[in-house]
């Protein structure tokens, strides 16, 4: 080994962990501060305008000028007080990362100086260049001009003394040249269809909510180290070298205890998350050396994509101040596990029940069932577009090796429900669905209380796997942006849920009882899935 190469690995192995300075508060105490969220909205907004904004954010209206003027006034103050100079719309073009063009808050005040003004025309919208973003060919070359508008689903939020506002981000014509634009109107498609499936079962459901809990793989590689490897500099990933000598014969690092100097990292992260609004919840070692995980609490679908954007460029920044490159590359190192972003995605109602979750009546688990199958459909049909969401170049590494999901889209449900679905399919159910309850499980140790086993099994092999109240898109890549698998989704099971409705309400005008109907269109697109 050359004396260069030698201090660098000297150097690397010497480091010791970076104190992190550990707010005073708990975490309920400086969480979301700076998040432009409900309450600060109430502290530095008139009562009225409060009212529309939520109103418009619950209800999904659009937003009058009057009201944005009074939004923008009360939004820049905020933004003073917290240190913030400038502002920029935070948009997500098709590169998997996000972009901002940052504006100050100065205007002429016409007698040779300035004053700082934020204006509800400069928050709905702003007109960065758009000729320079990948746009799959559906902008015109010769046309630049491009429209980004604000996202009022998604809150405000400071970043380095920034003001950043989500927004969409369109072409001149309307086309969109972002993740944001069709992941909304994905979202906006499987609430009006998941809606009125519900209804069935329940009049007063208003809204069907997209829900998304993603698992953020990754791994640390010291800095050092990091710059004596060409390949690793240039690609993120080994192009050269042998296989590492640990490889994973023993994997005895899935769950071990976090090295010091990675859970000083990770603390780092956790309260810059916490700070910025992102529910960082669980952290542990993953199953390759050097490989860990953060995982979220689940919130809708739009915020959480939001949230893993804005998590991947602050995991970049705190594993700089601790000496360690991350690397998000989906099959960094050969012979080891790759890095996926397992998406837990689920559909809940405004009244509060979640649709993918057995009830305790047999009209809900008709409810249960009747999502569950439309789910099953629509992946079935639409397998194609949901591969191709997930598809990239670093992710082709990682499928289909080492504990990871191959790309053929299959779904694992489980043996209960499994049994269920094929008496389905064999017309041997004329009734509305029992479901049995979780079962308890005794291990005959004194010291240990009786374990509850789930419906289903964890399945780890299956890309498109149900898990009890959810199903998790295991394909997704650890890079990726998640609103791509989101669209295919959402809008996949949208489409198929339109159907499913036209078909029962067509039963029940030629007599049909409705449960009987809803049943026995059950019954029919199982027997085609």
């Amino acid at each position: 080994m050359s004396k260069l190469r030698f201090k660098v690995v000297e150097e690397a192995f010497d480091r010791k962990a970076i104190p992190v300075e550990i707010p005073a508060e708990r975490p309920e105490q400086y969480y979301g501060k700076y998040v432009f969220n409900r309450q600060k909205m109430f502290e530095y907004l008139p009562k009225s305008t409060y009212d529309a904004l939520v109103d418009a954010i619950d209800n999904k209206k659009p937003l009058s000028r009057e009201v944005a003027d009074s939004v923008a006034a009360g939004m820049k103050q905020w933004a003073i007080d917290n240190g913030a100079r400038h502002y920029t719309h935070w948009f997500h073009p098709l590169t998997d990362g996000t972009a901002e063009k940052h504006d100050a808050f100065i205007e002429h005040d016409g007698k040779g100086g300035v004053v700082e003004q934020f204006t509800g025309k400069l928050l709905v919208q702003q007109e960065p260049d758009a000729s320079s973003f990948p746009n799959g060919g559906i902008r015109n070359t010769f046309e630049a001009r491009g429209y980004s508008a604000w996202d009022i689903s998604s809150p405000a939020f400071i970043l380095d003394k920034t003001l950043c506002i989500p927004t969409i981000f369109i072409s001149y014509t309307g086309e969109s040249l972002d993740y944001k634009t069709p992941l909304l109107r994905a979202l906006n498609s499987v609430d009006k269809a998941a809606t009125g499936v519900a209804q069935y079962f329940d009049p007063n459901v208003k809204h069907v909510n997209s829900y998304l809990g993603w698992e953020q793989e990754y791994f640390l590689v010291d800095e050092a180290l990091y710059s004596a490897r060409p390949d690793l500099v240039m690609t993120g990933r080994t192009l050269m070298g042998h296989e590492s000598a640990k490889n994973q014969q023993l994997e005895d690092h899935y769950f071990g205890a976090i090295p010091s100097r990675v859970e000083a990292f990770m603390l780092d992260l956790e309260i810059e998350c916490h700070k910025l609004g992102i529910p960082a919840k669980t952290r542990h070692n993953e199953v390759a050396p050097n490989q860990f995980e953060l995982a979220p609490i689940f919130e809708e679908t739009n915020l959480a994509n939001d949230h893993n954007l804005l998590l991947m460029s602050l995991i970049a920044e705190v594993a700089r101040r601790h000496n360690f490159r991350v690397l998000l590359h989906e099959k960094p190192f050969s012979g080891i596990n790759g890095s996926g972003k397992h998406n837990n995605w689920s559909l809940g109602t405004d009244t509060g029940v979640l649709l993918f979750a057995p009830g305790k009546t047999p009209e809900a688990n008709l409810q249960f069932i009747t999502f569950i199958a439309n789910v099953m459909a629509a992946v079935y049909r639409h397998n194609g577009v949901l591969k191709a969401s997930i598809a990239s170049a670093t992710n082709g590494h990682r499928l289909g090796a080492n504990e990871a999901p191959p790309a053929i889209i299959s779904i694992f449900m489980g043996t209960q429900l499994s049994e269920i679905l094929d008496k389905l399919e064999k017309d041997d159910v004329d009734e509305i669905i029992n479901l049995s309850a979780k079962k308890g499980l005794k291990l005959n140790v004194d010291q240990i209380p009786e374990i509850i086993i789930d419906n289903t099994d964890r399945n780890r092999t299956s890309p498109f796997a149900f898990t009890g109240n959810r199903f998790e898109f295991r394909a997704v890549g650890s890079s990726a942006n998640c609103a791509s698998a989101m669209i295919a989704l959402n809008a996949a099971v949208a489409e198929q849920l339109m159907e499913f409705k036209a078909n029962v309400d067509a039963r029940i005008a030629n007599g049909q009882d409705k449960n009987h109907a809803i049943l026995s269109e059950i019954k029919e697109i199982i027997k085609y899935s």
